[in-house]
């Protein structure tokens, strides 16, 4: 069976390039068609040299006229453009399967033949449907922005129209994906890889709390400082992104800032904190789950994936005031609690990333027939 891999860029390594990266040992033939392509930042991952059409000695990597560093470094900038650049990229007529992973522009990708395409959606575009929940912007530019989003909006709409079959990340991308472009989709959640994140009852907690991922606004780091500096309690903050410097500005003497961490550095981490915070809305949550894993508690808001991963009083916590007071209360209500850890890792287990490769490539396999 021949596989081609899309995925929207690889720029950065989260939960979504996680998916891929799984799929790659599925697959392990399969070239990657991608907008643009970053070797260090996604840390030599995916094995390839770079360049347009060439994976140097490892797996074939195949970009779009957008791969220079000025994208790469500055994608957001780009999204415009970005629906034409998929568009323009062709997939040949030899595969008998497309399996893209999308957050936004890979399930658009030009493809020709019979091949099916099987599309595992992280959301749709959250830039063209949900825009207001990710830029801050003032209302003349929210005007002159109108045209641009309606035409993202329109061609999500579409593109979300061409895979033979969709699959969600979770339940509440699935909705979104029947509210959006009228089409039901399978669940399948990301793989958490228990090899990497496990329990070890060797590493005993050590007073902090912990949150980690990108720092953009949007994902409330910024509640988080301000409910540990109320709180006076240990925090440790581990990732990058453009509201450090305002996070660090606002922070305490207790709350101490860590670059992006490897997978090996994350999982003593993990074992460590008392607690993963997660006030944010996310489309599955890959943290909260790879935490769980490792036996700790999560302290989420009550919304998106995070409902599919955290059991109230059992795995952690659900609060439902997103803001600083809602955090400090969870916080609170988290220390009077008692939680056996080994129940939380077991919650995880359904994760497993041999799960997920099993039932994708039992998914393909179907798809075919």
């Amino acid at each position: 069976m021949r596989i081609a891999l899309v995925h929207d860029y690889l720029n950065q390594y989260g939960g979504a390039e996680r998916v891929l990266e799984a799929f790659c040992e599925v697959f392990p033939e399969a070239p990657i068609y991608t907008l643009f392509y970053d070797k260090e930042k996604t840390f030599g991952k995916f094995s390839a040299e770079g360049g347009s059409a060439s994976g140097g000695e490892g797996r074939k990597i195949i970009t779009s006229f957008l791969d220079n560093k000025i994208v790469t470094k500055n994608h957001r900038l780009f999204i415009p453009l970005m629906p034409l650049a998929a568009s323009l990229m062709k997939i040949g007529e030899e595969y008998d399967v497309i399996l893209s992973s999308s957050a936004g522009y890979g399930k658009g990708i030009g493809y020709g033949g019979n091949s099916v395409h099987v599309a595992y959606c992280h959301t749709p575009l959250r830039y063209a449907w949900e825009s207001k929940n990710y830029f801050n912007w003032n209302p003349i530019i929210n005007f002159a922005a109108a045209p641009v989003l309606d035409y993202l909006r329109s061609w999500d709409f579409a593109a979300g129209q061409k895979p033979d079959l969709i699959l969600a990340n979770s339940n509440y991308i699935a909705d979104k994906i029947k509210r959006y472009y009228q089409r039901d989709a399978k669940v399948l959640h990301p793989p958490v890889d228990l090899k990497k994140f496990y329990y070890n009852p060797e590493i005993k907690k050590r007073g902090f709390f912990l949150a980690i991922g990108r720092l953009m606004h949007y994902k409330k780091f910024d509640f988080i400082v301000k409910a540990f500096k109320r709180l006076d309690l240990p925090l440790v903050i581990a990732g990058e992104g453009p509201e450090l410097k305002n996070l660090k500005k606002m922070a305490s003497s207790k709350i101490h800032f860590l670059p992006f961490l490897k997978e090996n550095e994350l999982q003593p981490l993990y074992n460590a904190a008392e607690a993963l915070i997660f006030p944010q809305v996310e489309d599955f949550g890959l943290v909260a789950a790879e935490a769980q894993a490792c036996g700790t508690p999560v302290i989420a808001f009550n919304d998106g994936g995070a409902k599919e991963i955290v059991h109230d009083g059992i795995t952690g916590v659900l609060f439902n005031e997103q803001t600083p007071f809602g955090i400090e209360m969870a916080v609170k209500k988290l220390r009077g609690l008692s939680f056996d850890r080994r129940l939380i890792s077991r919650s995880a287990q359904k994760f497993s990333k041999e799960i997920f490769k099993e039932e994708i490539l039992d998914i393909v396999n179907e798809a075919v027939n």
